[in-house]
């Protein structure tokens, strides 16, 4: 896969991502880890990731919710560690099984059951950190489910994509590190792409910006789901 379809994918997925609250990644890694093995795909993936976190608090910088923020992140810095430790020594096909089946139940999730609704609370909070970050750690998706139990907290939509932005910087530094420290690189023309691939996530963030309150969430997730599972239904089979 090309530098320059890496950096189209990365501007559909910031902008897509913003919009829906699923983050970059959700729409990046399914598509990446087709041409690119499991880890190298995740890491460079959290590099644009945590960057388009920095975009988010910037542009939606209208207020935060200080308390989810803490409880968020707070727990989910130490289950990202976990998650992106034991996706390092775990076996490839295996792996890329248990992302497909995540994709795929999750994309069901979303199209039949779109009234659900978590309830709030401090327990809501701590899980939704916990296992965000753990799954943002072991697949490199965390956004979706992060999404799924913030949303429950009914932040105007400025404030949640901010705090959204700033419970998952907390995450992507802690899993960048495990990712780094434990060997996981890149080949030398993807560290070079990141000079196209980070300015590129930022231009997605400011077209999400200009358009997130003149298009209905519920159209792009649909849309998403649809995405998710066909690719969740691919690694099942194919991986």
């Amino acid at each position: 896969m090309g530098i320059f379809y890496i950096a189209s994918l990365t501007l559909i997925a910031a902008t897509i991502g913003t919009i829906t609250g699923f983050g970059t990644s959700t729409l990046m890694i399914p598509v990446l880890v087709i041409f690119f093995p499991l880890v190298e795909a995740i890491f460079l993936v959290a590099i644009i990731h945590w960057f388009g976190n920095i975009w988010k608090v910037a542009l939606f910088r209208s207020g935060f919710n200080l308390r989810l923020l803490v409880l968020f992140g707070v727990i989910g810095l130490a289950t990202s560690y976990l998650g992106a430790y034991i996706s390092l020594g775990a076996n490839e096909q295996l792996l890329l099984r248990l992302l497909g089946v995540f994709l795929a139940g999750y994309a069901l999730f979303l199209i039949f059951q779109s009234k659900f609704k978590i309830p709030t609370g401090n327990i809501t909070a701590l899980s939704g950190g916990a296992l965000s970050g753990f799954f943002a750690g072991m697949f490199g998706i965390g956004g979706a489910i992060r999404s799924m139990f913030l949303t429950a907290f009914d932040l105007p939509k400025a404030v949640y994509i901010a705090t959204a932005g700033a419970i998952g910087l907390l995450v992507d530094s802690t899993r960048i590190i495990a990712y780094f420290t434990g060997g996981a690189t890149l080949p030398k023309e993807l560290w070079y792409g990141l000079l196209l691939f980070i300015p590129i996530s930022f231009i997605g963030a400011q077209i999400a910006k200009r358009i997130v309150d003149k298009i209905p969430q519920n159209k792009f997730r649909v849309m998403v789901a649809v995405f998710l599972f066909a690719i969740g239904l691919k690694l099942i089979l194919f991986p």
